[in-house]
């Protein structure tokens, strides 16, 4: 009996070799481990596998989306005779019936798309190309009238990795705002402050052109909102649905977060093992929730986004973002002729919660004009706030006016932080030691979790020598009044440094602010290191 044998297309046999050239070592390496047969850690890589594995099918299905978009077209033009006349004939002989129907896109739902061809394309992109990693973080930003989280967030969840974690994860800003100077600028500070994460490729900068939002003053007003917040609840969406469009062909697994928040230890890690735990124990779940917070924390398959996508975008101008996922869920599982707590029990099997949560929101101004959001996730958990250390022995003054009992004597004896009133140029801190020391190391931190952007801008780190000889050798750096500057706190409110032994003993040490803030200004560690005088 003869065996008809169907001949692999090029992108099928591509994608067998790519299996292939994952299975083979990771089968190998499980052959030759002394740990063969821990059985969590054999589920775990299995369970990776396979969720690698839906990611490369995912990736097939989009290239074989395009494929079929060319021949779509191609078969237009040669019903409408605009091919030279041998491709026609090509096209004729090999697809003698070429009558199909054309599926609803994205286009019928937003037909403005189709005006500009870059509509679908980011205006600005910064990256260096990195994918095939376990886990992107998808973090969207606007302009903020208030104050901007960005950087304290960018900083917390890079503090709250491992090398490790950190060499497979992508974490995605979308600054989403049409105006290409504030994109720009943005972007710069990112790449200031985080210079080996952007070189070594851990944070792509992208933002959408201008064309790909829909005239958002003719939105409908939807749910008793007014249009104002429609607006913003609606840009949200198709915020999320182009992230995610970005997002989906980077990695495994996604993560939504927000630019307003902090992250515990270890949290890639966490979400990764819950993530395969649920795969080798053969769970279908379509969200992992790390956060009871809104958006904020919600995981999903790389390869599962489309639903997504699709999703925000058809219905868009209708509801908020984290309702939209609620009836998404609800859609797939509830049943009419069933009750509610059963539709309950359904969503859960889908959407699944992680405790306690990984995440914590800490802004207090919504990027939303006018909204002061005080959300808190109490699984989260006590934030420090300050940080406590024993300092030489000083008296402290300032001009500063001190709000309630945050005072910087309290914050200096390392009670609590020091919290005080819009500082003004000229304003000092002075820390004047009962003896005069040898300081090995200094550190003040400003802002802390709950006020990230109360920081101390444009301030310098001065000593009084106890010797003058030390003023005449230092003469570029010495002020009017007689103080070296040897440190200034940098953009994420940090000072720290050293002092040179050269110096000599120190009598005073003081922090002078040189400009206007329009933020009060909070000193949540202050750390004064003695040096031995040998």
């Amino acid at each position: 009996m003869m065996t008809n044998v169907i001949p692999l297309s090029p992108t099928r046999r591509r994608l067998l070799i790519v299996i292939f050239i994952i299975l083979v070592p990771w089968i190998l390496s499980f052959l030759s481990s002394p740990d063969v047969q821990d059985e969590i850690v054999l589920q775990n890589s299995i369970a990776e596998l396979q969720a690698k594995l839906e990611h490369l099918h995912s990736k097939y299905i989009s290239s074989q989306e395009e494929i079929q978009l060319v021949t779509h077209q191609l078969i237009q033009l040669s019903e409408n005779n605009h091919i030279l006349p041998d491709f026609q004939f090509y096209m004729n002989s090999s697809m003698p019936n070429m009558t199909s129907i054309k599926l609803p896109s994205i286009y019928s739902f937003l037909p403005h798309f189709l005006n500009d061809p870059n509509s679908l394309r980011p205006a600005f992109v910064q990256s260096k190309g990195r994918s095939s990693v376990s886990m992107v973080l998808g973090l969207p930003t606007v302009k903020r009238e208030v104050q901007s989280y960005l950087l304290a967030t960018l900083k917390n969840l890079l503090d709250r990795m491992t090398p490790d974690e950190t060499a497979d994860t992508l974490i995605v800003v979308l600054v989403a705002e049409s105006d290409i100077d504030f994109v720009s600028y943005t972007a710069k500070q990112i790449e200031v402050q985080f210079p080996e994460e952007c070189e070594s490729g851990v944070i792509d900068v992208i933002s959408p052109s201008s064309s790909y939002y829909p005239d958002l003053s003719k939105l409908r007003d939807t749910l008793g909102d007014d249009h104002q917040r429609v607006v913003w609840r609606s840009k949200q969406n198709l915020d999320f649905a182009f992230l995610m469009s970005y997002a989906q062909t980077k990695g495994t697994f996604y993560v939504q977060l927000e630019d307003d928040i902090l992250a515990k230890k270890n949290f890639i890690s966490t979400m990764k093992s819950f993530a395969l735990q649920k795969i080798s124990s053969r769970e279908h779940w379509f969200v992992l929730d790390f956060c009871q917070l809104g958006f904020i924390g919600k995981l999903f398959k790389c390869a599962e986004l489309p639903w997504l996508v699709q999703f925000f975008l058809m219905f868009h101008n209708d509801k908020p973002v984290d309702w939209l996922l609620d009836h998404l869920i609800s859609t797939k599982v509830c049943s009419l002729d069933k009750d509610t707590k059963h539709c309950k029990i359904a969503k859960a099997q889908l959407w699944m919660h992680y405790k306690p949560s990984l995440f914590q929101h800490i802004g207090t101004h919504s990027s939303l004009k006018g909204k002061v959001q005080k959300l808190k996730d109490k699984q989260f958990g006590k934030i420090t706030l300050f940080y406590s250390h024993v300092n030489p022995d000083a008296t402290v003054e300032t001009q500063i006016k001190p709000y309630k009992q945050f005072t910087l004597y309290k914050a200096y004896k390392g009670e609590t932080f020091f919290w005080g009133l819009l500082p003004q140029p000229g304003d000092h801190l002075k820390f004047k030691f009962t003896r005069p020391i040898f300081i090995k190391k200094y550190l003040f931190r400003s802002g802390n979790p709950e006020h990230p952007s109360d920081k101390f801008y444009n301030t310098t780190v001065e000593i009084l020598p106890d010797s003058l000889a030390a003023l005449n050798r230092n003469n570029n750096n010495v002020t009017e009044d007689g103080y070296i500057i040897v440190g200034k706190f940098d953009a994420l409110g940090i000072a720290l440094g050293t002092v040179d032994k050269s110096l000599g003993r120190v009598a005073v040490l003081r922090l002078t602010v040189h400009s206007e803030s329009e933020n009060w200004a909070i000193l949540s560690e202050i750390l004064i290191e003695e040096d031995s005088p040998s």
